[in-house]
């Protein structure tokens, strides 16, 4: 039966008006669904986003918008065995749909827990306070704000669910709404998980509209508070990226291109080594791996000169072993590319690589296929290309075959692999396979300015490795030149793609006030509490202890040297003071700061439960024997934290500043300390 996929469109699941683009299953050939956009109103939907969508997710916390994401998470991954049996129509194996469906879902587990890097409020703040006054009465820093528009994401036909997930997770959790349309050929997949996402009820409605059919014209109705994210191959990305509107505009613009990722085998690496054998499965898993169809695949295999032979005698019989065919076939270990459309496209690659080198590993007509017919479905085996020329001979370097396609070429030098790797024009990934670390910190820093991520492989991270093909999202994805020049994931960068960062300046007690996070300087708040007899609730950013002051005397200083172990002789032996900055013997600053800590802290049992942590601790003026200090103790901002379970505690993190201070009034120490403090209300 064919099925007739629906868009998600202004609040409702809509067909399109007419019967639109025929897809076919990847494996049989045969048609499997209908899809088209023909009477989708763009623009409406681009203003359902930003007048719907985007004020309930900025109403949203960035805590809140975390706990969303793994609410999320959590219901997709318990629907997942679902999106398995629909990505076998990809010619996806069992292996290339985990990258793609759990790869995705961990993405929104990723970016969930990155809540806890962001403030408690629907904004954050960024970078440190810059003092512009002499008395610190005027000060800047910088907010960031949800942008008020919405992310239009255009993706590829590789992945399906990743290519979304990585990208929604990230302006979800900045909050902005999104509106996915995925490359028409497998969108039939992207639908079945955007059907789980609304059914769920747990985004804010217009947090996510999905666009199946074509979205031509969708970016004539952009404005400058959205951002569109395009991935897929560089022609492509340069004619969107070119968009009148987006000039016009000013929108902001990310391109993930398909690039010519390279993989190295360091000079040092021989046949008897473990390191070679780790070479050879890499490049392997690189071209079979979604049969060769990752923006991330290993397209240029650059190898020692004398090592050529090996390289192509072990590379030819572990590809020997790769079984091609229906994935539902037990053994099958490489499935088809992802359409007939795609293998015609890869086949006139190989075609115009094979004018300037020569293919040693692959032939189009003599390879197996187990449980699928190789004539219906669209298949291929893994092609690999010898080019002894690299240098003259460089359609390698231009020309890319987006299926199981590699090229294997020698090199001379190190600088001769960094000069191969940047003929590419720019990549979203290279890695080198080396034992000597010598060599590895010559290839990073000589090939970084063209790629952008290095992974280094030996036998010390390998069993750990996520691979050369796998961006993670912590880390930027993305790379300069062909590769799009933008980055995608992360972590917190990521997140800043979708915020609207703005200077602020004002007083302390002003910005303090924005901010919801204590500047030095500000005004403070006296109560007749002691801070750590109140509960998470009732605690004001601003809130001030002034404790009870102490001489720091000799015995002090000779204790905490006897208890700490710690006999520095600044500390202790007065006569090496000479030629120091030093005029007599001072007091250890962990001293300092455990002695302020006796200052603030209130014994007695109560709301705070631990300690949890010291951030950003300095001492920035020597204390002499005779020295008197005092602590000016600020509750400097609060983070709430969700309850793990029913029987958790609920409470949140608060973070007080310490300015431990001498009789002068000048500050000796400072630092910024962390304790969970319990909640009054317990729900």
């Amino acid at each position: 039966m064919i099925t007739q996929l629906k868009n998600y469109a202004v609040g409702q699941w809509v067909a399109g008006a007419d019967k639109g683009q025929d897809l076919y299953n990847a494996i049989t050939g045969d048609v499997i669904a209908q899809t088209s956009s023909k009477g989708l109103d763009f623009a409406r939907m681009c203003d359902y986003a930003r007048t719907v969508g985007g004020p309930k997710l900025r109403k949203m916390t960035f805590q809140e918008r975390g706990l969303m994401l793994k609410a999320l998470a959590l219901h997709l991954l318990s629907k997942k065995e679902e999106f398995y049996k629909i990505s076998w129509a990809t010619g996806a194996t069992r292996i290339d749909s985990w990258v793609d469906i759990e790869g995705g879902i961990g993405n929104l587990f990723a970016y969930a827990s990155l809540r806890r890097q962001f403030p408690n409020e629907t904004f954050c703040y960024e970078g440190d306070v810059a003092k512009l006054s002499k008395n610190n009465t005027f000060i800047g820093h910088h907010i960031c704000v949800p942008k008020e528009g919405v992310a239009i994401h255009i993706n590829a036909f590789n992945f399906p669910v990743w290519g979304m997930l990585e990208k929604v997770a990230v302006n979800w959790l900045a909050g902005v709404p999104a509106i996915v349309k995925p490359a028409t050929v497998t969108s039939y997949l992207t639908e079945a998980v955007v059907k789980e996402i609304i059914a769920s009820n747990i985004l804010p409605e217009g947090a996510l509209q999905l666009i199946c059919g074509s979205a031509n014209g969708l970016l004539d109705h952009v404005i400058n508070q959205d951002v569109v994210t395009f991935t897929g191959s560089a022609s492509t990305g340069k004619m969107l990226k070119s968009h009148p509107r987006l000039l016009e505009e000013s929108v902001h613009f990310n391109m993930e291109a398909d690039s010519l990722n390279c993989c190295v085998l360091g000079t040092d690496v021989t046949p008897d080594k473990p390191e070679f054998e780790i070479f050879i499965k890499e490049v392997t898993r690189e071209i079979t791996t979604k049969a060769g169809q990752k923006c991330t695949a290993v397209r240029r295999i650059i190898v020692p000169e004398n090592m050529v032979e090996d390289v192509q005698i072990a590379l030819g019989k572990r590809l020997a072993q790769t079984v091609i065919g229906d994935p539902n076939v037990e053994g099958v270990r490489m499935g088809s590319l992802a359409g007939i459309s795609q293998l015609n496209e890869v086949k006139e690659k190989v075609e115009l690589l094979s004018k300037t080198q020569k293919i040693i590993i692959g032939d189009f007509e003599k390879f197996e296929v187990k449980g699928a017919d190789k004539k219906k479905g669209a298949f291929m085996p893994p092609i690999i290309f010898l080019n002894e020329n690299p240098f003259k001979n460089t359609d390698c370097h231009s020309v890319e075959a987006f299926g199981p396609v590699s090229t294997l070429m020698p090199y001379k030098t190190i600088d001769e692999a960094i000069e191969l790797s940047k003929m590419g024009k720019g990549s979203l990934v290279s890695s080198i396979v080396t034992a000597d670390d010598r060599i590895a910190r010559m290839y990073a820093i000589g090939a970084a300015c063209m790629h952008g991520r290095i992974l280094v492989l030996n036998s010390e991270c390998a069993k750990e490795s996520t691979g050369h093909g796998s961006p993670m999202p912590m880390l930027v994805h993305g790379g300069p030149g062909r590769a799009g020049g933008g980055e995608e994931m992360g972590g917190k960068r990521g997140v800043f793609h979708y915020l609207q960062r703005t200077a602020i300046q004002g007083s302390p007690t002003t910005i303090t006030a924005i901010t919801g996070q204590y500047q030095q300087g500000a005004k403070q708040i006296e109560k007749e509490i002691h801070p750590f007899r109140q509960y998470f609730e009732d605690l004001e950013v601003g809130e001030t202890l002034i404790t009870a002051k102490h001489t720091v005397t000799d015995a002090d200083v000779i204790n905490f040297a006897n208890v700490s172990g710690d006999h520095f002789y600044a500390h202790t032996d007065v006569t090496s003071l000479e030629g120091t900055i030093f005029t007599g013997r001072v007091a250890h600053g962990y001293y300092i700061l455990s002695k302020a800590a006796g200052l603030f802290v209130n014994a007695k049992k109560g709301p705070v439960l631990l300690n949890y942590g010291i951030d950003e601790c300095r001492f920035t003026k020597p204390v002499y024997m005779g020295s008197t200090i005092g602590v000016r103790f600020t509750c400097k901002e609060k983070i709430d934290q969700e309850k793990k379970n029913a029987e958790d505690i609920a409470k949140g993190i608060v973070k007080w500043l310490v300015d431990v201070y001498d009789e002068t009034g000048e500050t000796v120490a400072i630092a910024t300390i962390l304790t969970m403090v319990k909640k009054r209300n317990q729900d």
